[in-house]
């Protein structure tokens, strides 16, 4: 039995790795910052010739802290948010002075404005929040609008820092928010896969719920992909990354097809063995290739390779899935086996693979490619048994 203090040591150790891990993932974002704010001060300071523009490094500051992950019209809005809040918080201060109605009418007039330019909730929030500071921590000294002005300069310091000067990396940045998602995906197909085996139903329900609970992973994914997109498009430093990025803009929506059809594919194994349907061994062994597939795929987008091992392994899923017809398949059993083909589809899309060829690629590799496809009035080449499989 682990003594306690080698118990406290493990943990302070977990932890000490956890927390550096996280001021790595933090570091750009504190050097982009602090930066910007230097920058900011320096301009409007040292250059414009104002006296005290504190505003101009908090807003620069805002604007690289608020911005992580949105998309460049939300970062507007953060930019816009803050210097409306401060113009209307400094010119309502100048001629009512300060007090708690004075603050009420600051943050009504705030929102007011931001609503009526169309700004979205980060432009409302900032603007409100942004009057309060002005209101509670500023006093009424100089012009109406010279914080309103510091604040424009530190945003758009803030936004030339993002973009220009040290953008994030937008591939590092995307590969970070993948790496989970695929990894959820591939260990549910690959749970699946030992449960059908053990014919546990408990842990197929068990799967499911881990996979519905990966959706957060795969939004974080999806989220990553539009930022990093218009990242590359803006910041010259980073259009070298353009060519790897595009096989994650390409393949995110895919993988996120195949995470709906392996939820699918899972149901329906819980309800076959449910029902004693009978159950093929290669059924299993299909779910577990599909699951290789998806975690070749996260390895070769890793190291930017072209995804041929995930492909093959994809279409391999699929052979093994087609010699379940010859043990015979309840309906359940065909269900699961038109899930892997569409599945199997998905991923061949995310790899890269032409939008119509994929579906040939999967056909052939089931032993289908001479046969004529469903049409909307008939049902030929129906294996027994089963529904004619998706893909």
């Amino acid at each position: 039995m682990t003594s306690a203090p080698a118990r406290l040591l493990a943990r302070s150790r977990a932890g000490f790795a956890a927390g550096l891990h996280r001021v790595r993932g933090g570091l750009a974002l504190a050097v982009q910052s602090g930066v910007a704010a230097g920058i900011s001060w320096f301009l409007a300071h040292d250059v414009i010739g104002r006296p005290a523009p504190f505003f101009a490094p908090i807003a620069a500051v805002i604007t690289l802290a608020s911005s992580v992950g949105q998309r460049a019209r939300r970062t507007v809005e953060l930019v816009i948010g803050v210097a409306i809040g401060i113009g209307i918080g400094d010119a309502l201060i100048l001629l009512v002075g300060t007090g708690p109605w004075q603050i009420g009418l600051v943050v009504l007039l705030a929102i007011l404005v931001a609503t009526a330019v169309g700004g979205g909730t980060p432009l409302v929030m900032q603007a409100a929040s942004s009057a309060v500071l002005v209101a509670t921590l500023t006093s009424a000294t100089g012009l109406p609008w010279t914080r309103f002005f510091d604040a424009l300069v530190g945003g758009g310091v803030g936004l030339v820092v993002m973009t220009v000067l040290l953008p994030l990396n937008p591939l590092t940045v995307v590969q970070r928010a993948a790496d989970p998602a695929l990894r959820a995906l591939a260990d549910g197909l690959h749970d699946v896969a030992t449960a059908l085996r053990a014919a546990d139903r408990d842990e197929i329900e068990a799967t499911l719920l881990r996979l519905r609970a990966a959706e957060t992973s795969f939004a974080a994914f999806s989220a990553a992909v539009t930022a990093a997109r218009e990242n590359v498009a803006f910041a010259p430093a980073r259009w070298h990354t353009r060519g790897p990025l595009a096989q994650y803009v390409l393949g995110a929506p895919q993988v996120t097809y195949a995470l709906r059809n392996t939820r699918v594919l899972i149901r329906r194994v819980g309800t076959g063995l449910g029902d004693q349907e009978k159950m093929p061994e290669v059924l299993a062994t299909s779910i577990g290739l599909l699951g290789d597939a998806v975690d070749l795929l996260r390895q070769e987008w890793a190291r930017a390779a072209e995804p041929i091992a995930a492909r093959q392994r994809a279409l391999s899923a699929v052979s093994e899935a087609a010699k379940a017809y010859d043990d015979g398949l309840g309906f359940s059993g065909g269900v699961v086996v038109a899930q892997i083909r569409s599945a199997a589809t998905d991923l061949l899309r995310a790899s890269g693979v032409d939008f119509a060829e994929a579906p040939r690629l999967v056909r052939r590799a089931a032993g289908w490619h001479d046969r004529p496809r469903v049409s909307r009035r008939g049902r030929r080449g129906h294996p027994p048994g089963g529904p004619h499989p998706a893909g």
